[in-house]
């Protein structure tokens, strides 16, 4: 980046202030043009200041993050990354921050444990400066109908078998599993879904998907069986992989070292998926940050899978569709709403 980044930080404790702002300052593209304590305040500097980026803390004196962001969507909308506790009310909060249009979130983290600081501080950089390169046009007005499960479902005309669907996702995944997941059937064959997220948030947001589908949804367990009718979400902190036997698909979670800096990585569970992939396996690579399963996903084509990249335009951050276009891994290059509808036609064919 050749200009810095302008930041503004908005939180109401000192101590997470002062954390963000030095931390930001270690950056040679990003600059805190100011901080703020409440989002009162965060409106007269907004004004003032012109900031590029926020940092957004979820809970506050006087007015909540989550409503400030939705004024803040409407009014002056701009990149928001959302500062967020470890906690099951953090994470339902922060979930819906995301459906309101902030870009991106970080956890907290334990100020006492130097490792979990400086992930902390690494994963805050990086999103940042990802975050302040999302077009402001695809965060205002971002509206999905995901209030009803009654959405005349496109038609599976086979009945299939040994068919499996895999997903992942990284940042603006949330979202866009939002429009995805209700419009699959309920008789849809079996569904993973790789989201990077800590292992605190996928529990939640598992359970907020399967209250807008039709199938079922759930947060993985090891061992568990990929029906039809089910998406499994991978947990925070665990990899997914993808076993087959002769009763049909299974999962393994494995703690193992992160890949490409994540745990779930998509890479691990495509590349376990590779192992038996032919014509059976269809496999989607969503938006997000960086370059974690396209190389998976090539294999998977390699040996005969169907494969999806959402496209540009669709895209909130173009990094993973982007790899996975560059380097032949895709079969077809679709917008997010004809993801569903590309998978359906392919199973009827």
């Amino acid at each position: 980046m050749s200009k810095k980044v302008r930041v503004l930080i908005v939180d109401d404790s000192p101590v997470v202030r002062q954390l963000l702002k030095s931390t930001i300052e270690r950056s040679p593209n990003l600059e805190v043009v100011g901080t703020a304590r409440d989002p009162f305040l965060a409106v007269k500097k907004i004004k003032k200041l012109s900031p590029d980026i926020l940092t957004l803390d979820v809970e506050m004196p006087r007015m909540n993050g989550l409503e400030f962001l939705k004024r803040l969507m409407i009014a002056h909308p701009l990149p928001v990354v959302m500062v967020s506790t470890l906690t099951s009310q953090g994470s339902q909060v922060t979930l819906k921050a995301l459906e309101l249009g902030a870009v991106d979130f970080v956890a907290k983290p334990n100020l006492a444990k130097r490792e979990m600081r400086i992930e902390f501080q690494r994963e805050l950089l990086d999103k940042l400066e990802v975050a302040a390169k999302v077009e402001v046009r695809k965060l205002k007005g971002y509206n999905i109908s995901t209030n009803s499960k009654s959405n005349a479902p496109i038609k599976i005309k086979k009945k299939l078998k040994d068919r499996i669907i895999a997903i992942g996702a990284s940042t603006g995944g949330v979202r866009a599993l939002r429009q995805i997941l209700p419009q699959m059937p309920d008789d849809i064959p079996g569904v993973v879904i790789i989201q990077h997220m800590p292992k605190e948030f996928t529990k939640t947001f598992a359970e907020n998907l399967n209250q807008i589908s039709k199938i079922k949804v759930k947060e993985a367990e090891d061992g568990d069986q990929i029906v039809a009718g089910q998406a499994l979400v991978a947990p925070g902190g665990y990899h997914l992989e993808v076993k087959k036997r002769r009763a049909g698909y299974y999962v393994r979670l494995l703690r193992g070292e992160k890949v490409n800096y994540q745990r779930p990585a998509v890479d691990v569970s495509f590349n376990s998926l590779a192992q038996f992939a032919d014509s059976s396996v269809i496999a989607v690579l969503l938006t997000g940050m960086g370059s974690d399963g396209a190389k998976g996903l090539r294999r998977i084509k390699e040996v005969g899978g169907y494969t999806l990249v959402q496209n540009q335009e669709s895209s909130t951050i173009f990094g993973m569709p982007k790899r996975a276009i560059e380097i032949g891994a895709a079969t077809e290059i679709v917008a997010l709403n004809q993801i569903v509808e590309k998978i359906i036609n392919y199973l009827n064919d």
